[in-house]
This record gives C-alpha cells, sequence and structure tokens, in this order.
C-alpha cells in the first residue's frame, strides 16, 4: 500500500491526530489556566518556556514523546511560569530570572561600554534606528535594550516620563 511505503500506517496517523488533538485542547487549557503571560515573550525566561512548550507540543504530535507524558510535561512547564511570574510579580525572582534592561544610547551619544555588555555592534544599532524610522542620532533621547533582547527607541522632543527608565541600566547618562 502507498501509505506504508511512505512511512506510515492509518494506525500511525491515527496516533497523531488522536495525540496532536490533545496536546492541542491541553495548550489551550493551560494556557488558560496560568494566563496568557505563560506564552508572552516578556523575557529571555518567557522565551526558553515558549520554546520548551512548543518542542514538548512537537514532540507530542509527532510520537516521539507519548501523550500522557508530553501532558505532564505540558502541565509542568505551565506550571513552573505560573510559579516564576507570581514571585516575579512579588519581587523574588527579578534578578534570577530576568536581564536588567540597558541603556545603549543617550541622546545622540553611543554608550560604548553598555553595546559591548549588551553585545551589540554599531551596525546593529544602526539598523534598529532605522527600523524606527529615526533619521538622525539628534531625534534619539534614548536607546534601551531590553530584557526580552529587543530594542526600544525613544525620541527626542516628545513628552516622556522619566518612570519609564526606571531600573535602567546606565540611566545615569541621561543626566
Amino acid at each position: 500500500m502507498l501509505l506504508e511505503r511512505l512511512g506510515a500506517s492509518w494506525t500511525d496517523l491515527g496516533v497523531v491526530l488522536l495525540a496532536g488533538l490533545g496536546a492541542y485542547v491541553a495548550v489551550i487549557a493551560l494556557t488558560r489556566l496560568a494566563g496568557v503571560r505563560s506564552l508572552a515573550k516578556m523575557s529571555s525566561f518567557d522565551f526558553a518556556a515558549t520554546v520548551a512548550v512548543g518542542s514538548t507540543f512537537a514532540s507530542v504530535l509527532l510520537g516521539t514523546a507519548p501523550l500522557v507524558s508530553g501532558l505532564l510535561a505540558l502541565a509542568l512547564l505551565f506550571g513552573l511560569q505560573y510559579v516564576v511570574a507570581t514571585l516575579r510579580r512579588r519581587n523574588l525572582l527579578h534578578g534570577l530570572v530576568d536581564n536588567s534592561p540597558i541603556l545603549l544610547m543617550a541622546g545622540p551619544q553611543v554608550l560604548e561600554d553598555n553595546l559591548r555588555l549588551a553585545r551589540l555592534g554599531r551596525e546593529e544599532l544602526w539598523a534598529q534606528l532605522r527600523l524606527a524610522g529615526v533619521h538622525r542620532r539628534d531625534q534619539v533621547l534614548a536607546v534601551v535594550m531590553e530584557t526580552t533582547g529587543d530594542v526600544s527607541v525613544l525620541r527626542a522632543g516628545e513628552p516622556f516620563d522619566d518612570e519609564l527608565l526606571r531600573g535602567v541600566r546606565g540611566v545615569e547618562h541621561l543626566g
């Protein structure tokens, strides 16, 4: 039969369909229980957990992990995300699971030491400025590498709340 020549049987396909449906329902249910934050890219830790959930889901779907083991692994990952988010909210894990945002530019001045700390080159910084629609360096109030690795560009000449830069490493360069 053609299906068997392609490396599958009707039973194999049925198992994939049932496991995929079970894992899909579990991810939806666990996301609803643990909250949307559990799959958000708020920090590098969140990103790693999201990748682990995706990998576990794929393992169940492709049959390399049994459904029950996969569901337990998904529940564990979502449970850990929930616990870590709760502890973060109470400021108990901040330094352990989150990177600190870091100031890369203070106005038009590039902060070379902070650029090195962020392991970012000038060319990458210029690319981020272009993506933000910046035409000249004097249009920049601040550039921050966020805890997620994303780069935020704050424009000069626009109203600004200093509270937004609280906790950013190197903020003293803004004066």
